[in-house]
């Protein structure tokens, strides 16, 4: 019998241990990204008081209207520029990137460089 391999936990699994170090203080609130197979959310969230100050996806008005799709990484570049934007109106421009257990390749480091450009230093 050939065992199955559950891709999910395994990057619950991954997401836990990296949330062990990557903590969101005042300072530096933390960049948490989300990926489906249609969409990509984004979100900086402070966890010392647990509120999100800023938030971006696939499913933003914003977004709608640039006609891209929220599954290829020109989608998620746009989600980058877009959580960016919001991020530097509240003031923040230095937060920790944490990739979600994610592999940090295609819509993540997509995602990442294009909120690197637009601003937002990590």
């Amino acid at each position: 019998m050939i065992k199955r391999i559950d891709r999910k936990a395994l990057r619950i699994k991954k997401h836990k241990s990296i949330r062990k170090t990557v903590i969101g203080v005042t300072d530096r609130p933390r960049l948490a990204v989300f990926r489906s197979l249609h969409h990509i959310y984004a979100q900086v969230i402070n966890d010392e008081l647990g509120v999100t100050l800023a938030a971006a996806s696939s499913l933003d008005p914003e977004f709608k209207a640039a006609n891209l799709s929220g599954g290829n990484t020109a989608g998620a570049q746009k989600v980058g520029e877009l959580v960016a934007k919001k991020a530097l109106e509240k003031g923040i421009t230095q937060v920790v990137f944490d990739r979600g257990g994610n592999i940090y390749h295609g819509r993540i480091s997509a995602l990442a460089e294009s909120a690197r450009e637009a601003g937002l230093s990590f």
